[in-house]
This record gives C-alpha cells, sequence and structure tokens, in this order.
C-alpha cells in the first residue's frame, strides 16, 4: 500500500434496500443449484470517478439495469476491465475472500493499461465488504459452492472522440456460484486455433479487459464445432499463450513445473497461488515462454507427464487431448494438478490451515 494509499479516509457509503429482494425460502431455492452467472444477488455497489472530483458517490443499491447514454465511450471505444473474485463459507458460518489485494493490484494494473483511473485498494476491499454486508446470505454454504464476485469498470461519459473518458463507473455484482463440474473433475480437450490471436506484443493480452475475451469467442466456437471444450492460443512467436480464461501449466518428469509467462497473457492470481504451493512442496517453478514444439517435444519424449489449465471460476482443469486441424495428440494427466487443487480449496474453505496470510474476512 503507498503511503497516499494509507491516508486514504474510507468511503460513507449510502445504503438503498432493495425493495424487491428475494425472500429467505426464495433465496435458498435457488442456492440449491445456483449453475454459475445465471443468479445475481438482491444488490450492487456503484461507484463515481470524474477527473474533477475524483472517487466519489459511493453506494449500495438494488441490482437492476445500469442506464448509459448511447453516446456512452465504452460502447464505441470498449474502454472497460473487470476482475473475477470469489468469496466461501467456512465452516463457522463466517465469509471470507482470497487474495482480494492481488485482485485489487491486478485491477490497478488493467486500468493503467487501458487509461481508465486506478480505484485504490483499500476502496476495492471496502467495496466488497459493503455488498457482503447486506448480500453476505447469498453466500452458499454446499460442497464446492462460492459467491462469485465481478467488479468492473467502463468509460461512461457521452462523447464520440477517441480520448481516455473523463467519468468512469465502477460496479460490483455478485452471483452464487454452485461446482463448476458436474460428477467430478474430468479431462477436457482443447483445440490448437492456428488462425486467431487472443492477443499481440504491446496489446491489451495482460489486461483483464473485455475485447480479450470478446476476441476468444469465435476461436471458441470452432472449437466447438471441432469436438473441444476449450481453446489454446499461441503468441506471434509460436509461443504457447493461454486458453480463452485460464492459463496452462506443464509438469516435467524431474519435478519443474514450467508456466507460459509473456507481456500477453494475463497474470492469474489461481495459477500463480497454484505454483507457490507447489514450491512449498520442493516443486522449481519456471515462468517463461514456451514453444508449441517444445510442448509437443516433451509429451513425446515423456518429459511432460501432465498438462493443466487453471482460473478462478474451475480451479484446475486437466487436459487430456490437444486437437489441431493436422493431428490429435493425447496428454498425461496425473495426481499433482488435483492434489493441488484440493491443497487450494481446503484453504479457500478455510478446511486448511493459511500460510500464507491469502484469506481476508468479508463479514467483519
Amino acid at each position: 500500500m503507498t503511503t497516499t494509499e494509507a491516508e486514504l479516509a474510507p468511503l460513507e457509503f449510502a445504503v438503498t434496500k432493495n425493495l424487491a429482494a428475494k425472500s429467505p425460502a426464495q433465496r435458498e431455492e435457488l442456492l440449491k443449484s445456483p449453475g454459475f452467472g445465471t443468479v445475481f444477488t438482491d444488490h450492487m455497489v456503484d461507484i463515481c470517478w470524474s477527473a474533477r472530483g475524483g472517487w466519489h458517490r459511493p453506494r449500495v443499491q438494488p441490482y437492476g439495469p445500469i442506464s448509459l447514454d448511447p453516446a456512452a465511450a465504452v460502447l464505441h471505444y470498449g474502454q472497460e476491465i473487470f476482475e473475477g473474485i470469489k468469496a466461501y463459507r467456512h465452516a463457522d458460518g463466517s465469509i471470507h475472500t482470497f487474495r482480494p489485494r492481488a485482485n485489487a493490484e491486478r485491477l490497478q494494473r488493467s486500468a493503467r493499461r487501458m487509461a481508465l483511473p486506478e480505484l485504490p485498494t483499500e476502496y476495492f476491499l471496502q467495496s466488497l465488504r459493503e455488498l457482503i454486508a447486506v448480500d453476505g446470505a447469498w453466500t452458499p454454504s454446499g460442497a464446492d459452492q462460492s459467491l462469485y464476485l465481478r467488479p468492473f469498470m467502463f468509460a461512461k461519459e457521452a462523447f464520440l472522440g477517441v480520448r481516455p473518458a473523463e467519468k468512469v463507473a465502477y460496479y460490483l455484482i455478485a452471483s452464487p456460484a454452485g461446482s463448476y463440474f458436474k460428477g467430478g473433475v474430468k479431462p477436457v480437450r482443447i483445440w490448437l486455433s492456428e488462425n486467431f490471436a487472443r492477443a499481440g506484443r504491446g496489446g491489451t493480452g495482460a489486461a483483464k479487459t473485455g475485447g480479450n475475451y470478446a476476441s476468444s469467442l469465435l476461436p471458441q466456437a470452432e472449437a466447438y464445432e471441432k469436438g473441444c471444450d476449450q481453446v489454446v492460443f499461441l503468441d506471434q512467436d509460436g509461443n504457447v499463450e493461454e486458453l480463452g480464461g485460464m492459463n496452462i501449466v506443464f509438469v516435467h518428469r524431474d519435478g519443474r513445473i514450467v508456466t507460459p509467462q509473456s507481456d500477453s497473457i494475463l497474470e492469474g492470481i489461481t495459477r500463480d497461488s497454484l505454483l507457490q504451493l507447489a514450491e512449498d512442496r520442493g516443486h522449481t517453478v519456471e515462468r517463461r515462454p514456451v514453444s508449441l514444439r517444445e510442448w509437443r517435444d516433451g509429451i513425446a519424449s515423456g518429459d511432460i507427464i501432465e498438462v493443466f489449465a487453471c482460473g478462478t471460476a474451475a480451479v484446475v482443469t486437466p487436459i487430456g487431448a490437444l486437437v489441431t486441424a493436422d493431428f490429435e495428440e493425447a496428454q498425461p494427466t496425473g495426481e499433482l494438478a488435483l492434489s493441488l487443487r484440493e491443497e487450494l480449496t481446503d484453504i479457500q474453505y478455510g478446511r486448511a490451515a493459511d500460510k500464507h496470510g491469502w484469506m481476508h474476512q468479508l463479514d467483519v
């Protein structure tokens, strides 16, 4: 935290209760099988920013449509960023989230790249607490369930001109989420996109901005057509980048764990946490470019013994096959990915000691 941020006074939130909020019985019925990203809580956070007034008018208000001028800059120039973070119900009923400062810092990096104002970390954390204060009952307690929190920021100034907007909105919404995998974690088939790129050198690949995900939708549809579950991208040099919304990790026979890293790859908080747990176990971790040839040669020689993807939503997804128009290669699956997944989720749900101080209680 910077000295300037340490001196920030907490925001004074105005709270307007949703008069049409779900009853406890309705809420419990929805929490039985919430799916992912389809059910939303009763309230949302809204904070304004302007070049003249800075961050102001913080409030918690009923969840509902956002009114925008048709000339709002985000609609024309895509000046937008977001984050993804989960809240977990622990056995004693308390509500915690995982490494929220890392999410706040990544939102700030995304903001710098997209010429948006940086929301101070303490304001970010306060927005999470304020929403949980009114909607904490929406945090489910079922196995592998959580409350998915979606902070996002966009340019709302009404003008047609290519420059950074001088009026911006920050929102936070929440959605109860069930288990990502029905019937347990299973290896997935990955389609290698050779005709489309997700990002380029010097582009926005390292920012969590909607355009990166929009550019992945067509190749993702292509993957579905080829009988695959996900798509993996290469960069302009032929190196492995990431999946549409997940990082990729290679486990080597000698215990090394290698993950692609470049300025076009989003830094995954889940990935880095899993790699820290692997280092705690004595594994050597390498963050560096990985070529497609290295990947294929490693599989052929038996040097690579496990390949998996990871991200906030699914945590860990073993990769069982790499598919292209010219070949299909089976990928080895092992025990490390699922073991690391279990260790991480045990920390998140309060079933294991939090040795790194990653958990942050929200209902305080």
